[in-house]
């Protein structure tokens, strides 16, 4: 009570989270737990939340990666590994895994380490998120769209209205509008590139051949100045070449590729679990026991699918009924050349995949990675992939997304708790 009996009110804070995705829900959720007396009003433009999170995983979302090890994990990032090497070590895949199972979300981790809900929907996942909102209080406004932020985190929507907010968490993902957003308020913003893509390959070797998968490949991009490398399986599709290989190739030279018009050679080495002297000697111990025996109907390796390896023996200068028996030395070192060189031009990226991600975004130097708040503007955070940070397939991605956006809520929180005031109630 104030002096003459006048009543007291304590001013209610508002954190305003823009964008509702992974990184926006997660943060929007810790926030209104962490500080329940604060308002916590997520804004999203499409028509619900969480619409990546929905199709993530093929449907199924992949939740996170069962590598409870932070400097094992930071390596899967091409572009924020050692920023985010202090935020997974504060909140990881174990914890994640574990706030989703304390809400009743059972979850499994198959063998190369993804981790799903074992219901296989990622509505499971979604449900679970949405409860949690509900749950603490998060007001969840959709179709609202942002025109402008000024730097005192005055926010104004679309239609003219205008809301002051105490704090503003922008997780708005790869979205252009939301990148103008940061940039209007002074931050610098990596200009967003392509990652994750499948190379488009036009060559007499697959044409013909989509659906063809080998489970390991030892595949090697030279693009522009620049070389990498990566190991995983290998799909040849409509447009040329998928799966995680290319996945990850794509992902550590998102930028490379985007400079050089997406032109580049691959080179693949289709055993790299065979040396080159062992499949020589192999080719020969045949060529020599077996001479009458078709190269097609007798191939050097197992690992490499029979189709596929009648068009590599074709592109050697020989055929699948040539015999063993008439392959002279050339012969055999141009068929291991394609077994351990195989040489492709890629011409472009394929279609783009539904879980589009990005590599650029806000500058990881303008954000304090032990709270997510802006260098330059007090009391504005960020989280997800409106960052510059990226990651391969396998859950990576969504993982910053929590990690991030668990930080960031928690930062938040901490932030509007010293910034209850009391007024009058005729202020």
């Amino acid at each position: 009570m104030k002096d003459g009996g006048e009543q007291t009110h304590a001013r209610v804070p508002v954190v305003v989270v823009l964008g509702g995705g992974a990184a926006g829900v997660f943060a929007a959720i810790r926030t209104a737990e962490q500080a329940p007396r604060a308002k916590v009003i997520l804004l999203e433009a499409a028509a619900m939340p969480l619409q990546k999170v929905r199709i993530s995983g093929g449907g199924r979302c992949n939740v996170t990666h069962h590598q409870f090890d932070p400097a094992v994990l930071v390596t899967k990032y091409p572009r924020g590994a050692k920023e985010l090497r202090g935020v997974l070590s504060r909140f990881g895949p174990r914890e994640m895994m574990q706030w989703f199972e304390a809400r009743g979300v059972a979850l499994k981790t198959e063998p190369d380490g993804r981790v799903f809900p074992t219901t296989d929907d990622s509505e499971t996942i979604c449900s679970a998120l949405i409860q949690a909102a509900q749950k603490a209080g998060v007001e969840v406004r959709t179709h609202t769209t942002i025109t402008k932020i000024t730097r005192e985190l005055m926010l104004t929507l679309k239609g003219g209205d205008t809301l002051q907010a105490n704090a503003v968490l922008l997780a708005s993902g790869s979205n252009p509008h939301g990148l103008r957003l940061a940039q209007s308020v002074g931050h610098t913003v990596v200009p967003p590139v392509p990652s994750l893509f499948t190379f488009e390959v036009h060559d007499p070797r697959i044409e013909g051949l989509a659906g063809i998968s080998i489970e390991r490949v030892r595949a090697k991009v030279l693009v522009g100045d620049a070389t990498f490398e990566q190991e995983g399986p290998l799909l040849i599709t409509h447009w040329g070449f998928s799966a995680h290989a290319v996945l990850r190739l794509s992902a550590w030279g998102a930028r490379e590729f985007h400079d050089a018009g997406y032109q580049a050679r691959l080179i693949l080495d289709l055993v790299p679990d065979i040396k080159e002297e062992a499949l020589r000697y192999r080719a020969e111990a045949l060529r020599r026991e077996r001479p009458g025996a078709t190269l097609g109907a007798n191939p050097l390796v197992e690992e490499v699918p029979r189709r596929l390896w009648e068009r590599l023996v074709e592109e050697a200068g020989g055929t699948p009924t040539m015999r063993w028996g008439e392959v002279p030395n050339r012969g055999i070192q141009q068929i291991v050349d394609e077994l351990k060189r195989s040489t492709f031009q890629v011409s472009g990226k394929g279609p783009f995949r539904e879980e589009f991600v990005t590599a650029g975004g806000v500058d990881r130097k303008e954000v304090d990675w032990r709270t997510m708040e802006s260098k330059l503007v007090p009391g504005l955070f960020f989280a997800g992939e409106v960052l510059d940070v990226d990651a391969l397939t396998g859950g990576y991605n969504l993982q910053n997304a929590w990690s991030t956006g668990w930080l960031a809520g928690g930062s938040m929180a901490a932030r509007v708790g010293n910034e209850v005031q009391e007024i009058s109630p005729h202020e």
